[in-house]
Parts: C-alpha cells; structure tokens; sequence
C-alpha cells in the first residue's frame, strides 16, 4: 500500500509540474520546414499533336461507346484511347519530340466537348523523361481552347501550368493535327 502511495505521489507531482500543453506544441508553427526556392522560370513549349483515329495504324481508337453513342451527333459517350505523336512542327514526318498518352471521351450532347484525360510524355532534349498532365473540357470545334496542366514530373515536377490548343487541320473522319503552347511555371 505504500508504494501505491509513493507512486500516486509521483504521478501527481508529474502533473503539476509539467507545462501547459500549449506550451510545447505551438499550435501556430504546423510548418516544420521552408524551402526557400530561387526566382522562377517560365518555360514555354510548342509543338503539334497528331491524333489519327482512321487508316491501317491509328493512333488513336475507340475502346468503349454509349448504346446511343453513333446516333448522337456529338458521338456523346464515345472513349478514346490514345498514343499521339507529339512533333516540331505540322508535318507528320517532323521531328518526333514525345507521345501524348491517354484517354479523352465525348463529353457534350449539344457541342462537340472532349474530356481529355493526357500525359505529354517528352522523349527529346532537355524535356527527355518529363512528362506534364493535362486534364480538362476541349471544346474541339472552337478556335482556341485552354486546359489546365494538373500533373508534372521530371524537370516540371512542382511547377503550375496550362496549355492553349489550336486545331490545325482535320478532315471529316476525326483525324486532326492540333498546335499546342504549353506554359509553365517552375
């Protein structure tokens, strides 16, 4: 019984004399650490994306439909998937700078809207082994559409961005050469 009492004692002597609890968590501080960074730097990408959903060796193809994808005039339910070469500039045979890899679908009953779901996954240069993420509505019919960059790696990892795309040519079956001018800040 005595020792009981003794280590009540001390467990009660403990108590009163610790610090507040607030005094050895400061609430305030929840940063542990700063990274101070140097200025930063805009890079600025163009190149053209070649997406080819006919011929013997698309680029591009259907993998899954609505029942009523192929009555709607939009291809509404329509998916995607696509490994597009991403060059220099308009013409296929141009030098190859990456793939753009990914999945886009058709999104809008009354437009023709493209969820576009894509890793521009450089393969030349400076850029070799970055990739930058875009995901986002690509209303294909109008003259300019923007997309907001949402992931990065390699060289871009951290950084913020978005993407302006512009469709160069395309024909009625779907294919299509769009320029892309991709902003990024890192």
């Amino acid at each position: 019984m005595v020792k009981l009492s003794y280590i009540l004692l001390f467990i009660i002597s403990l108590i009163v004399t610790s610090p507040p609890l607030t005094e050895s968590f400061h609430i305030n501080n929840w940063a542990i650490s700063k990274l101070e960074t140097k200025q930063e730097t805009v890079t600025n990408l163009q190149f053209y994306f070649h997406d080819t959903i006919s011929g013997k060796d698309p680029t591009a193809i259907r993998v899954a439909q609505a029942a009523d994808t192929e009555k709607s005039p939009t291809l509404f339910g329509a998916l995607l998937m696509a490994d597009d070469p991403l060059t220099e500039t308009p013409d296929p045979k141009s030098k190859l700078i990456g793939r753009a890899q990914g999945i886009y679908g058709s999104a809008g009953k009354e437009e023709l809207a493209l969820l576009m779901v894509m890793s521009f996954c450089f393969t030349d240069g400076m850029y070799n082994g970055s990739s930058i993420s875009i995901i986002g509505k690509n209303s294909a019919l109008s003259p300019v559409r923007e997309m907001p960059i949402v992931g990065r790696t390699g060289v871009f990892r951290l950084a913020r961005g978005y993407a302006v795309a512009k469709t160069h040519w395309y024909n009625e079956v779907g294919d299509a050469i769009v320029a892309y001018n991709v902003t990024i800040v890192h």
